[in-house]
C-alpha cells in the first residue's frame, strides 16, 4: 500500500538553509527506529552511526540542465535536459511557458530553438515511444557537447517552491567530483567537510559511487527512468564485506540505494559494475546490501518512497512521515533529513 498524506502548507524549503543564516549541516535530522523516533541537527551524525558502519555517498555533480527553449509560436517556455543517451541524443523535458508542470500537448516533430544557434527536434517520447509523456528522446542540430551548452547557457532546475533563483554551486554536495545529474542527489546535502572528518575519525568509512540522477517531476507521480552509474571496485568490496562482518551500510538517498541494489545479487554480494539501471525498489524486491539510510523528505506517492519501504519497511516509514509533518520538518533538496535505522 502506498503511503499517502498530505504536505502541510508551510513545509516545503524555499531557499537553502545557509540563506536563512544556517550551514548546510545545521538542518534538522529525525532519527527512526523501531522503538521511537528522535529529533537531533545533521551534524550530529558521526555520534548516531557505530564504528565499523560504512556510509556510501553519490558524488555525481548537479548540470546547469535547465535551457530556455523557444516554441515555433513565438513563446520561450523552460526545457529540462535529463541527459544523454548512448547513441547521441538528448532525454528532455519541455515544460509549460509558467513552470508548472510538464507540457504534455507536445508532439514528434516539434522543434525548439536553444542558445547558440541549436535546434532541437523532438523524435518520440522516452523511455517508451508508444506511451509519450513528459519525456522525450531529442536531437540537437548542429550536434553540440551537451556539457558546453548547458555551461554556457544553462541554470540550475527550479520548482515553484523555490523563492527565487540560486546559484549552481547552491545545488552541490560538498564531495561532487564527476557533473552528469539534472538534479542534485540532495540527500547529501547537509553533508560538511567537518561532519566527513568527524565520521573517518571515528572509524565510519565513506565510499563513493556515481549514479547520474534525471529529471524527477515532482508534478507527476511516477517511477524513476534508466539512469547511468558506477559502482566503482573499492565500494562493492566494503559493502560485501561490511555486510558480511554484521555491521551496517548506509546510503545517503535513493540515489545510492539504487545502485547499490543494482549490483548486489542475490547471494548479498555487491560487485563492481557500471552501465544503466531501470531498477525499482519497492514490496517485491526489497533491499538486498543496504540496511540503513540517510535521506530527505519525499512528496506523496512518490516513487522514492517505496524506496525507502523497501529498505525500512512500511511501518517505520509511515510512523517517520507522521512525525515529520506533526513536527513541521521541511521538505525538498533544501530541507531536512531523515536517517533511517531499521
Amino acid at each position: 500500500m502506498t503511503l499517502t498524506f498530505s504536505l502541510p502548507r508551510d513545509a516545503e524549503a524555499t531557499a537553502p538553509p545557509e540563506w536563512h543564516g544556517i550551514p548546510r549541516d545545521g538542518v534538522r535530522l529525525m532519527i527512526v527506529r523501531p522503538d521511537g523516533v528522535g529529533h537531533s541537527v545533521f551534524r550530529d551524525l558521526p555520534e548516531l552511526l557505530e564504528p565499523g558502519d560504512l556510509v556510501v555517498v553519490n558524488t555525481s555533480a548537479t548540470l546547469a540542465a535547465r535551457l530556455s527553449a523557444l516554441r515555433a509560436d513565438g513563446v520561450v517556455v523552460p526545457l529540462h535536459v535529463a541527459g544523454t543517451l548512448d547513441d547521441g541524443s538528448w532525454v528532455v523535458e519541455v515544460r509549460r511557458p509558467d513552470n508548472d508542470g510538464p507540457d504534455l500537448r507536445v508532439e514528434p516533430g516539434t522543434v525548439l530553438a536553444l542558445p547558440g544557434d541549436v535546434r532541437l527536434t523532438l523524435l518520440a517520447g522516452h523511455p517508451d515511444p508508444a506511451r509519450p509523456s513528459r519525456l522525450w528522446r531529442a536531437r540537437p542540430e548542429p550536434p553540440v557537447d551537451i556539457s558546453e551548452i548547458l555551461a554556457r547557457h544553462g541554470q540550475p532546475i527550479r520548482y515553484g517552491y523555490l523563492a527565487g533563483t540560486f546559484p549552481l554551486s547552491a545545488y552541490q554536495t560538498v564531495y561532487a567530483a564527476e557533473p552528469g545529474s539534472a538534479e542534485m542527489a540532495s540527500a547529501g546535502r547537509p553533508f560538511s567537510e567537518a561532519v566527513l572528518v568527524r565520521l573517518m575519525a571515528r572509524g565510519i568509512p565513506v565510499v563513493p559511487l556515481v549514479l547520474h540522477a534525471g529529471v524527477s517531476s515532482p508534478e507527476l507521480h511516477e517511477p524513476p527512468t534508466a539512469e547511468r552509474f558506477a559502482v566503482p571496485e573499492v565500494t562493492a568490496r566494503l559493502v560485501t564485506s561490511t555486510r558480511q562482518a554484521g555491521r551496517r551500510v548506509f546510503a545517503v538517498g535513493t540515489t545510492v540505494t539504487r545502485a547499490l541494489e543494482t549490483v548486489t545479487d542475490d547471494d548479498g554480494v555487491t560487485r563492481p559494475a557500471t552501465g544503466w539501471t531501470d531498477l525499482v525498489l519497492g514490496p517485491d524486491r526489497p533491499a538486498r546490501a543496504v540496511t540503513g539510510l540517510i535521506t530527505g523528505l519525499h512528496v506523496p506517492e512518490a516513487s522514492h518512497v517505496q524506496l525507502l519501504e523497501a529498505v525500512a519497511g512500511p511501518d517505520l516509514v509511515a510512523t517517520a512521515y507522521r512525525a515529520a509533518v506533526s513536527g513541521h520538518y521541511l521538505w525538498h533538496e533544501f530541507g531536512d533529513s531523515m536517517l533511517f535505522l531499521p
